[in-house]
């Protein structure tokens, strides 16, 4: 069992309403006590490194039901994209016992930006919980149904593996039943900081290229049955008409997600992403039967995180906006550019869609804005350490992760050791 840090008064502070937030520069003064406020603390210790991966948009939650037991991952180094056979230990965290780290299981498929897309069973959240994984002999991904409540250590309930695809979770369905799957194999070729190195990617050496065996896929849990939603040489034939140069660009997907009535599904398809002068990114929304695939008019920036409904929060221009994606037009504004001085950065909506968390990187910290929907009050969090992971595959992002109740978030930052390891963060909302 290890010791970690009590909640750090120190970084406690709240600010006043967003009219007054003009004379506080820094946000550094304390408004009255009945104000919310924010506290930091730091709740998992070296000389291991631990965090969670994805950003906690499209209930992507680290809790379970019961709020007990946070899923997360823990390994020995930060300093380079994992190898194949260096896996990851999937790891719960008692709140119970001061966040005492127990080791479940491991996976080979992980990167340190998403991790390993871990994600609660929405049809059984308080024990079953997805990870992907690897075959180890062919590279083959797939994804893993973990249940925590089975024997004395929990164990996989299911495997969803597809030889001639093998596709990892992208996604789950926030009322559960279905996940989406990619290609991860191409992304560690295209796309190298979302993929898993050296994954198998039966793309790779294909005459197309944009193939019609590869694109957004679901998986029903139940049966196990796999349908390709759309495929990328749909993709490439709905973007020829703005870059006729499609058939030299191999896309790639990303940021597939449902929204919160599971009607809805969106994604990007990027191309080239190192050459910012040619890239692709381009989004689309489908509806989970395949039908109904819709290019964006308008490109909403950032990561975009689900609104109630069929609207969108992400990044137009300096704002943070509202997108209803059946209208394709900015509906509202969310705050200003003087309270969320960066829209394109990791957003998450709370579970009851009262709050809004915008994370951002200014130069060697990641900070936090909360903001409250019904009368835009905000707090700005002090900058969490990055100790030089600010860019490139090792970067450390923002990626925010609410809790079930909307009380608190799950951050990654550089804790005070030595040496610097990667450690998880609970900030805590007082409302």
């Amino acid at each position: 069992m290890t010791n970690h840090p009590h909640w750090n008064n120190s970084l406690m502070f709240s600010c006043l309403s967003a009219a007054a937030t003009a004379i506080l520069a820094c946000g550094l003064l304390t408004a009255a006590s009945e104000s919310p406020s924010v506290e930091v603390k730091q709740i998992t210790s070296g000389p291991n490194h631990h965090f969670f991966g994805y950003i906690g948009h499209a209930g992507t939650i680290p809790w379970n039901q019961s709020g007990r037991y946070i899923v997360a991952l823990e390994t020995g180094f930060q300093d380079h994209m994992p190898k194949p056979d260096e896996a990851a230990k999937v790891i719960l965290l008692d709140a119970q016992y001061d966040f005492a780290v127990r080791i479940i299981d491991q996976t080979c498929a992980w990167n340190p930006q998403q991790g390993t897309m871990l994600y609660w069973n929405p049809l059984a959240p308080e024990t079953q919980f997805f990870f992907n994984d690897r075959d180890p002999k062919t590279g083959k991904v797939f994804c893993v149904l973990f249940d925590i409540s089975i024997g004395a250590g929990g164990r996989r309930l299911k495997e969803f593996r597809f030889d001639d695809t093998p596709i990892g979770n992208a996604g789950v369905a926030q009322k559960g039943g279905f996940f989406l799957g990619i290609n991860y194999g191409r992304l560690a070729r295209l796309r190298p900081v979302t993929g898993y190195p050296q994954a198998y990617d039966w793309t790779k050496n294909g005459k197309e290229k944009n193939p019609t065996n590869d694109g957004v896929f679901k998986v029903e849990l139940q049966t196990g049955a796999k349908t390709l939603l759309v495929s990328f040489a749909q993709l490439a034939e709905a973007l020829r008409a703005s870059r006729p140069d499609i058939e030299n660009r191999e896309l790639f997907i990303n940021h597939t997600l449902w929204n919160r009535q599971d009607d809805r599904i969106f994604f990007f398809a990027r191309a080239d992403f190192k050459a910012s002068d040619q890239r692709i990114n381009a989004s689309f929304v489908i509806r989970p039967d395949g039908t109904g695939l819709t290019p964006m008019k308008q490109h909403i920036g950032g990561h975009p995180e689900w609104d109630e409904g069929h609207r969108m929060i992400g990044r137009s221009g300096p704002s943070q906006v509202v997108f209803d994606v059946d209208r394709q037009e900015v509906t509202s504004t969310l705050g200003s550019p003087g309270i969320i001085p960066d829209p394109e950065g990791d957003i998450a909506l709370s579970p009851d869609a009262q709050w809004i968390v915008n994370g951002y990187g200014d130069q060697d910290r990641n900070y936090y804005v909360f903001l409250r929907r019904s009368d835009s009050f905000f707090i700005r969090t002090p900058g969490l350490y990055k100790n030089g992971w600010i860019s490139g595959d090792l970067r450390l992002d923002p990626a925010p992760r609410w809790n079930r109740d909307g009380t608190e978030i799950l951050v990654s930052a550089i804790a005070d050791d030595k040496p610097k390891t990667r450690q998880l963060y609970l900030i805590r909302l007082r409302k």
